[in-house]
């Protein structure tokens, strides 16, 4: 993935009808949105990309970032798994119907399927299946490509899409390979009962594909499988650029981030913030984020998770310097161009300018 590739970012939220849900299991539904004509454009999304939703919830508001499992081309349908007391999962899962009104930010999210014929190989775990599917489909539209899909769950019943995946082995059985792990449940081979944790990926993955030929390599899921993933390609050789990830909470509530380490080195610092061609100049404390205090003067910023992890307040640096304390969004290579989550960076220069339509 390079940064070329990274759509351009739409501001604005509008309010989309829902056009269908559908019950993927007990626990997890598919919310699909009528886009109206005028917003179509907004609205096309590579595959990989996520939804940002929004909703007032006794006063206050309430933002969550959803994947897109729809493959390229059709309308954006979203899958969301509850998570137990999650203000936003039961609410969709639960009491959501068609017709209903919802508050949708245009789409967003770096981790998006670049064209070509290739050799993809997907790694997922429970809700990260989502944005895994919309890139499978969206590939195998290429005669020319080949897909793995390696998927853990904890039993059969909570395997979301399991029908949409067997379709997608159907429609095409010489380049779609489809593997299921089961933490919970016995399968008939050993290997594909347990955990997707390093020790088995490290033996599963040089028996399923040619690991130094495939071209790209997709990770979504909990922290812990995702990290894993990482450490088994790295073992492996695989080159970082090859490697693309999504990192999915294990709750719907973001962890309280990590404490900056060292004292702010001065009171404060004049920041400058271009969004949609506006500039606006702000001075803020040095120990608050760009986004927390932007946002009392520019409260169409973008936003989300404020974790560390949606990627949806990404920004550029283009004068000064921050201090980002964590980054489960960017790559190597975006960081290495200037670009920071706002919601995780504080001011360590005088002046900092940074351009969110970069």
């Amino acid at each position: 993935m390079t940064l070329t590739e990274v759509a351009p970012r739409r501001a604005g939220f509008h309010a989309l009808r829902v056009a269908a849900v559908e019950r993927l299991c007990d626990d997890a539904v598919a919310v699909t949105f009528d886009v109206p004509p005028d917003l179509a454009d907004a609205y096309v999304f590579r595959p990989g990309q996520f939804l940002t939703l929004r909703r007032r919830v006794d006063g206050r508001e309430e933002r969550r970032s959803y994947s897109i499992c729809a493959p390229a081309g059709a309308a954006p349908r979203i899958g969301v798994r509850e998570i137990p007391a999650g203000l936003f999962s039961s609410w969709l899962v639960r009491e959501v119907r068609p017709g209903d009104m919802i508050e949708v930010l245009p789409p967003s999210g770096t981790f998006v399927l670049a064209g070509g014929a290739a050799h993809h190989v997907l790694i997922a775990a429970g809700s990260g299946i989502t944005p895994v599917l919309s890139i499978a489909a969206s590939a195998l539209a290429d005669p020319s490509s080949r897909v793995t899909v390696l998927y853990g769950n904890r039993t059969s019943g909570t395997v979301m899409f399991a029908d949409e995946l067997a379709d997608l082995k159907d429609a095409h059985p010489d380049r779609f390979e489809l593997v299921h792990v089961l933490s919970q449940e016995p399968r008939e081979a050993e290997l594909f009962s347990g955990r997707l944790d390093a020790d088995r990926l490290r033996t599963l993955l040089p028996l399923l594909v040619p690991v130094p030929d495939v071209d790209h390599w997709w990770l979504c899921g909990p922290f812990g499988m995702v990290t894993d993933a990482r450490g088994v390609l790295d073992g492996f050789g695989v080159p970082r650029d090859r490697v693309h990830q999504e990192l999915f909470h294990v709750d719907d509530v973001p962890p309280e981030p990590n404490r900056r380490r060292s004292a702010p080195t001065g009171p404060a610092s004049e920041v400058t913030i271009v969004l949609d061609g506006r500039s606006t100049t702000l001075t803020q404390p040095r120990d608050a984020t760009v986004l927390d205090a932007a946002q009392r003067v520019r409260p169409d910023l973008p936003f989300a998770c404020k974790g560390g992890v949606c990627g949806t307040c990404r920004g550029r640096v283009v004068e000064g310097e921050v201090d980002m304390r964590r980054n489960f969004a960017l790559d190597p290579a975006e960081v290495a161009a200037g670009y920071v989550l706002t919601c995780q960076s504080t001011p360590v220069t005088s002046e900092l300018t940074i351009d969110y339509d970069s």
